[in-house]
């Protein structure tokens, strides 16, 4: 943790992270890729120290803060913002971390509030970590507090889909969005052979596994920082969570045909399709603002596809130059997001109720507009990374009741060994041309994706 003479503290810079996350309502994960992209040349285990803590304290958030309010004679919320987080972070460390001693959790946590001009309240930080540290064992026991402080969800979110998938179901994918996880790429058959890329990695100490469901996907782990392996910057690889795989894949891309993805950025799902198409046909890759469009550029570029451009547009506003050319239209669109918490762990703290219901008038009229894009018997990709049926089945439904099209059985799209692992109330949805992926169920994002046909009989616009 030394370097040019001086000493780098890793707690420090989680602090000044969380800070800016916690108090500022920065994104966390582009904080944290900032972070490590400045203190690259720490060591690898200090920089899997600051994530792990992080991320962490971030993903453990509601559970910590009972925990102090257990302890504390101060409220949380009235503790000074440096004072909460260093908290924080201690009782993280002390609960979550077993490689952390309980006296170095609590030393450096006084430390670092020293440090950081708060040598009066070094006592109470101390004495409360203290305290945390004699009781561990007892403070958490899973039939004395709800599921919302368990597994550090808001309670609203809880019981939302306690409502759609019942108690059991909605532990099994709370706890799965506290499991660790391995990181998903796609590759590009055409680039260069599996043997070639895997090899690729594998000579940089990059732990492969392959996925099991699709071909071209590998499981990575054992990295320290992705910008640095050969395959990702050259463009082998793509990061891609299994569930979004599946949109290409429930497509039915052939090869020729015109695709225009209305909400691309950062890029992924198009990058696929044009991967799909083989050299030929067109993607159309669009976003709303210049920056988002420069970052599907940028990954562009580094997979130096031809056959995929981008616009800068705002999908609510009709292009009447792709008015029924379009083979395959992906839909998608901005969503609360519930899916993916297990990677952005500050969504569950920014999303509120209200926010759901401006969604769903959001992806409708979104909708109502780029779904004429579509040719007739073309096909229309709606998908969302979240988990509320609002936002999801709810949608196919309104897009058949209201707009020109019919939803089409994706079983045949899917994976032979995904698809026998779909059972009950998954198989019937599939046939009904729509899937939702639950974590906890299957190792991926929450995530939803529907299939729907546009009618050929002239009706409808």
């Amino acid at each position: 943790m030394t370097t040019n003479g001086g000493r780098v503290n890793i707690r420090e810079i989680s602090l000044e992270a969380l800070l800016l996350i916690l108090e500022q309502g920065a994104f966390s994960h582009l904080v944290i890729s900032n972070a490590l992209k400045k203190y690259q040349y720490l060591e690898k285990k200090d920089r899997a120290f600051f994530t792990r803590l992080t991320e962490g304290t971030l993903e453990r958030l509601i559970t910590l803060d009972y925990v102090l309010s257990c302890y504390s004679n101060v409220p949380v919320k009235k503790m000074k913002p440096v004072i909460r987080i260093i908290l924080r972070m201690g009782v993280y460390q002390l609960l979550y971390m077993d490689s952390v001693p309980d006296s170095a959790a609590c030393n450096e946590a006084v430390r670092l509030a020293e440090r950081k001009g708060f040598s009066t309240l070094k006592g109470f930080v101390n004495g409360v970590l203290r305290s945390v540290a004699r009781e561990k064992n007892n403070v958490l026991l899973p039939e004395k507090i709800s599921l919302s402080i368990l597994y550090s969800m808001p309670e609203w979110i809880v019981e939302k889909w306690k409502k759609a998938y019942g108690e059991k179901q909605t532990e099994k994918i709370l706890a799965a969005f506290l499991e660790e996880r391995k990181t998903t790429v796609r590759f590009n058959f055409d680039r260069a052979p599996k043997e070639k890329i895997k090899e690729m990695l594998q000579k940089e100490q990059v732990i492969v596994e392959e996925s099991g469901v699709l071909p071209y996907a590998f499981l990575l782990s054992g990295y320290d920082y992705l910008d640095n392996v050969t395959a990702f910057t050259e463009g082998y690889i793509s990061v891609q969570d299994i569930a979004s795989m599946m949109v290409a894949e429930v497509s039915g891309v052939t090869k020729g045909n015109q695709i225009l993805d209305v909400c691309a950025a950062p890029g992924g799902k198009s990058l696929h399709l044009a991967e799909l198409l083989h050299g030929t046909g067109y993607v159309e890759a669009r976003d709303i603002s210049a920056y988002k469009v420069g970052l599907i550029e940028e990954n562009i570029a580094r997979t130096k596809l031809s056959n995929i451009k981008t616009k800068v547009w705002d999908a609510t506003k009709l292009d009447s130059i792709w008015q029924g050319k379009a083979d395959i239209v992906l839909a998608d669109l901005p969503c609360s997001g519930l899916g993916v918490m297990g990677r952005k762990n500050d969504i569950k703290y920014k999303i509120i109720e209200e926010n759901c219901k401006e969604l769903v008038a959001l992806q409708r009229k979104i909708l109502e507009v780029v779904s004429r894009y579509v040719k007739p018997g073309g096909h229309l990709i709606y998908s969302t990374c979240t988990l509320n049926p609002e936002e999801n089945q709810e949608q196919v439904e309104w897009i058949q009741q209201n707009l020109p099209f019919e939803a089409e059985d994706i079983l045949p799209f899917l994976p032979d060994n995904f698809k026998n692992s779909l059972l009950g109330e998954a198989e019937k949805t599939a046939k009904k041309g729509y899937l939702t992926f639950l974590p906890g169920i299957y190792q991926t994002d929450g995530f939803f994706l529907a299939r729907l046909k546009r009618k050929t009989d002239g009706k409808g616009y």
